[in-house]
């Protein structure tokens, strides 16, 4: 992998191994995003960090919500996030702070071991956010980025939608102003429809106006704080109308103390209980940091080095916040947008933010007391809708109906079961199909293009003609011990179904990436018993991995020197008699 710049810079004489006075330890450098800052940014980036603290106010405290925790530990999940990813962070645009992905998985498994409000359940919120950011620094260190790589999109796409449903049921009894319960998904739906009789219109009125005024920004310009209008107005609105008084639930008073830094208090039978729960969430944190820096490009040539410190970056602003009281942080995809929308070029944009929130505490927290819950519920659901990529669901059905059940399963799973097993589920679905797809690999019968040498597959809707007698064969996998029975199945029944008596087979190995002992076996006894038929077998442009694995395998002087051969046409040709006419086969 490529290494930083700051920690590849030594000395000669270091680099020699010297220990001379001019060599340099290897140091993190803070702030490498404003390396070669410019005044003519600091407007752009100003401007942005307005913009971001417009949009991070109501969606820090709506995260809160939704993790249970106090609204002023969303403020300062986002000023620890914030502030250390602007010094040790590489990319110029990322956004980190409270993640609402993230805060129904932590807060489904703190709940299992203590009760929601308690002085137990805090604590516990933040050892997972210690826990998670101990794994993320780990990841860092060590490189594992690529694990973000690990789940494929049709299982991140279904992840994302479970989470999305998850949410969504959740805040249910909050817009509608009711009293909730149940535990899971199906009970709270139930819970909801008994309870409807007792639906408050007020609430239902004020998350209504709040979800159209968010939905309307985001059409307008997504720069527009549509959350942070429609807080602003249902705030005006519960204060004016004293609508308390008719049933409106509100924060109540906001107590924004300065956070005193410590470990939190919990057994380690409790650590053991919440590591599951970690885990998981430090696997979507890295899957989403990912997705993120994918669709926020930093520069031309990213590299994977900066990533994996990011990774570590995100992982420390986790420890400060769970330092500090609140909860695990994480890359926000839509925050980190609206930065590079609204001109932000290096991380004093969240600077800028971070600045702006501690200014909220110190002097506005007193307004907030009377924010209705039924708007944070409202933005949670803007938030949820924005998970079910509906779009993206339908382009994974039209490709394929395995990869769409794969998304489906893992949404129902996450929905109905819970995050936790969903994730693990996931990642089970992820190996066991990636196994099928390598035991049971695809192969193709080959046909050459009239008047070429080139051999393509004879099902791509272009003419190819076939040489009587001869049959060539493409492998699109690696012949290995789960799949060597499966590929001799497939070789013999193309021989069984040629329209010709078969006495010439041709492999072309261009997709075999390698051969192991059981594969080279079945080869080997395949081979044998095309020799007793009377059939001679060839391989073409096989990679020197392959032949280097025929070789151990004794198979090279099983099938000869002369049956290899660097391309399909060459094979055809030795191998073929020069009478052989060809018979031209009509396009499918």
């Amino acid at each position: 992998m490529p290494k930083s710049s700051a920690i590849e810079s030594k000395t000669k004489s270091g680099a020699q191994g010297g220990a001379g006075p001019s060599a340099r330890p290897r140091v993190l450098p803070v702030l490498p995003t404003l390396k070669g800052y410019q005044k003519s940014w600091l407007v752009a980036d100003v401007a942005a960090g307005l913009t971001l603290v417009a949009i991070a106010i109501p969606e820090q405290m709506a995260t809160a919500h939704l993790a249970n925790m106090p609204a002023v530990a969303g403020f300062y999940a986002f000023i620890a996030g914030s502030l250390v990813f602007a010094l040790f962070g590489r990319h110029p645009r990322l956004s980190v702070g409270a993640d609402s992905t993230i805060a129904p998985v932590f807060a489904a498994g703190v709940v299992a071991v203590a009760a929601t409000g308690s002085r137990d359940y805090t604590h516990l919120v933040s050892a997972v956010a210690l826990m998670v950011g101990a794994l993320l620094v780990g990841a860092g260190l060590l490189r594992l980025g690529w694990i973000a790589d690990f789940l494929p999109l049709p299982v991140i796409d279904g992840l994302l939608a479970g989470i999305g449903i998850e949410i969504l049921v959740k805040q249910l009894p909050t817009v509608l102003g009711l009293p909730g319960g149940g535990t899971t998904t199906i009970g709270r739906a139930r819970a909801v429809v008994d309870q409807f009789g007792q639906l408050n219109g007020w609430a239902l009125a004020i998350a209504a106006g709040v979800l159209a005024i968010v939905v309307a920004g985001e059409k307008l310009d997504h720069r527009i704080p549509g959350a942070l209008l429609g807080v602003i107005g249902a705030t005006v609105l519960v204060g004016a109308g004293g609508l308390t008084h008719h049933g409106v639930h509100v924060l109540g008073p906001v107590h924004a103390n300065l956070p005193a830094l410590g470990l939190p208090s919990a057994t380690w039978h409790q650590i053991g209980q919440l590591v599951l729960t970690a885990v998981t969430v430090a696997f979507l944190c890295i899957v989403q940091i990912s997705a993120t820096v994918r669709s926020n490009p930093s520069g031309p040539t990213p590299r994977a080095t900066d990533f994996n410190v990011d990774l570590a970056a995100v992982g420390v602003g986790s420890i400060l916040a769970g330092l500090g009281g609140s909860f695990a942080v994480n890359a926000s995809p839509p925050r980190t947008a609206v930065v590079g929308s609204a001109g932000g070029r290096t991380q004093v944009t969240s600077l800028v933010a971070v600045g702006a929130i501690v200014a909220v505490l110190a002097l506005a927290t007193s307004l907030l007391k009377e924010l209705p819950e039924a708007a944070l519920g409202a933005i949670l659901i803007f938030v949820a809708s924005r998970l079910f990529h509906l779009p993206e669901l339908r382009r994974i059905m039209h490709f394929g109906w395995f990869e769409f059940a794969l998304a489906l399963v893992t949404l129902a799973i996450v929905a109905l079961v819970g995050i936790e097993q969903g994730v693990v589920a996931a990642a089970l679905i992820a190996l066991a199909y990636r196994a099928r797809l390598t035991a049971r690999p695809r192969g193709a019968v080959l046909g050459r293009e009239p008047g070429t040498s080139h051999w393509i597959e004879t099902d791509v809707g272009r003419p190819t003609e076939q040489l009587p007698g001869v049959l060539v064969y493409l492998l699109y996998a690696p012949v290995f011990y789960g799949n060597a029975d499966f590929v001799v199945l497939r070789l013999r029944g193309a021989l069984t179904s040629a329209p010709t008596i078969v006495h010439t087979l041709v492999v072309d190995a261009n997709g075999i990436a390698d051969v192991d002992y059981t594969g080279a076996k079945a080869f080997g006894e395949l081979i044998a018993e095309l020799k007793d038929q009377g059939v001679t077998f060839a391989l073409a442009r096989a990679s020197h991995l392959v032949h280097h694995d025929l070789k151990h395998a004794g198979l090279i002087e099983v099938i000869g020197t002369d049956r290899l051969f660097p391309s399909v046409e060459e094979a055809v040709r030795a191998l073929t008699a020069p009478q052989a006419v060809p018979q031209v086969a009509p396009p499918v």
